[in-house]
């Protein structure tokens, strides 16, 4: 069998006396768009800050391509090849687009340069964000040295898209990546995550839009007051069949 290439078993996560995550599970395979969906309260969120660092789960374990991780902060599942593209997309609108791309990972110039003055590779840093932008296919940003704070809601997205893709090198995590967008500017960022996937990344996709997730997912993961309730072929279940096993209304069929 194939071994997944993120793999998440019992997961618990605590506030207090709420419990956010009782017993999940998760598994991404090679090269597939995975979908996670759930009603509010169902612990979503829980669950990817655990695969993303960002919280330490209570009990349960997160596997790398079959080997035990341990994340205790985002910095440890960005070294494990593991990147999140957050809702709040997290990009610094001052900074140019290069920047954005390269943000806690500056390239130093060569030489005496970068070593002793600690001089940034400005220009190396834009020929790389114009490589990566092309590579996805990303074509209404013409300059790499352009400020984000001049750019839409959807090119600020697309940046923080290939951000992940130019460092992501084991799972790209995207956490409702077309909540605050129009329809053209969601149509763009459906096609990066496609493409993405196209370029070997896996994908988790966390979204509210159920049409959205229906087009791109390859497998549903659907979440229920904390634990995975059902994995779904988006080919063979209708969306209001997934929308009922997501709300209780309906046991998800004997296949899943």
């Amino acid at each position: 069998m194939t071994t997944p290439v993120l793999q998440a078993t019992g997961l618990v996560k605590r506030y207090g006396k709420v419990t956010a995550l009782a017993g999940a599970d998760l598994e991404l395979m090679p090269g597939e768009i995975l979908a996670v969906i759930g009603d509010n309260g169902a612990g979503k969120s829980s669950l990817i800050k655990a695969l993303s660092g960002a919280v330490v789960p209570d009990e349960g374990t997160i596997f790398v391509d079959g080997s035990e991780v341990s994340f205790s902060t985002p910095l440890d599942a960005r070294r494990a090849g593991i990147e999140t593209v957050h809702q709040s997309l997290a990009v610094s609108p001052s900074l140019d687009i290069a920047a954005n791309l390269f943000l806690g990972r500056e390239r130093r110039r060569p030489g005496v340069l970068g070593s002793v003055f600690r001089m940034l590779d400005r220009a190396g840093m834009r020929e790389e964000a114009r490589r990566q932008l092309d590579a996805l296919g990303i074509m209404t940003i013409q300059n790499p040295g352009q400020a984000v704070e001049t750019l839409s809601g959807g090119q600020r997205q697309a940046v923080a898209v290939a951000r992940a893709a130019a460092f992501g090198s084991r799972v790209v995590i995207m956490d409702e990546p077309t909540a605050a967008l129009g329809v053209r500017e969601s149509r763009a960022v459906l096609d990066l995550i496609l493409q993405v996937r196209d370029r070997g990344l896996p994908v988790i996709l966390i979204s509210h839009n159920m049409p959205h997730v229906f087009e791109v997912a390859d497998r549903i993961h659907i979440q229920r007051l904390g634990r995975r309730k059902a994995v779904v072929d988006p080919k063979s279940v209708t969306m209001s069949d997934a929308v009922a096993i997501m709300t209780g209304a309906m046991e998800p069929p004997e296949a899943a």
